[in-house]
């Protein structure tokens, strides 16, 4: 299987590494990216193509349900907020973009299995950051792919305030030298949706708490 990936490789080697040498190279020295995208790890979203950007302009973190965690210093692993935290005092990137997805695996089975998921599974344990989204949907609706929209923009809405419990992207956003931007981006239709209003984003955290 893997013949495919070294095949699709020898292109690149051959094709646009060898017509873009000097803008590699010179990649190769320093990375300076425009965006950090919290992107979802499934295999139909690929920031890259869906954004048309060169190698350099995105600094991509992805995870099951693109979610942000709250700011913590409990626990021993914490592979996002390690990666946020490199990307904005280190790097100083100047916006943050959380991008959700349509027929977002996780967000489904939060909305569906919420109740019935082993609790000690590593998947349970990282969806209950967002698990009040489970909450707004409606049961008699759960066939209806707008349902699971509003879930995962929902989502998208509770990683933005997550951010902003994290000190160090607070008084960048504060000083008015980081955005934070929320995006949903249709699988099917291709459709992307800018939910980083502040008002929307607060509605939909306290629906989802009540």
């Amino acid at each position: 299987m893997s013949d495919k990936l070294l095949a699709g490789y020898q292109r690149f080697k051959n094709g646009y590494f060898s017509e873009n040498r000097e803008k590699l190279r010179k990649l190769a020295q320093e990375q300076r990216p425009n965006y950090v995208l919290i992107a979802c790890c499934d295999a139909r979203m690929e920031p890259a193509l869906i954004f048309d950007t060169e190698p350099g302009e995105l600094f991509v973190i992805r995870n099951v349900a693109n979610l942000v965690p709250p700011y913590e210093i409990e626990g021993s692993y914490h592979g996002t907020s390690a990666a946020l935290e490199f990307a904005i005092t280190v790097l100083e990137v100047p916006e943050i973009i959380v991008l959700g997805h349509s027929r977002c695996g996780g967000i489904r089975s939060l909305v569906l299995q919420s109740e019935a998921m082993p609790k000690d599974t590593f998947i349970a344990r990282w969806m209950s950051i967002v698990s009040p989204v489970a909450k707004l949907a409606d049961p008699t609706k759960l066939d209806d792919h707008a349902t699971f929209n509003y879930c995962e923009q929902a989502a998208v809405g509770y990683s933005l305030r997550n951010l902003m419990t994290y000190p160090w992207i607070r008084s960048r956003v504060e000083a008015g030298t980081l955005n934070l931007k929320g995006w949903h981006y249709n699988i099917f239709t291709g459709a992307l949706k800018q939910i980083h209003d502040q008002d929307t984003i607060s509605t939909i955290v306290e629906e989802a708490q009540d």
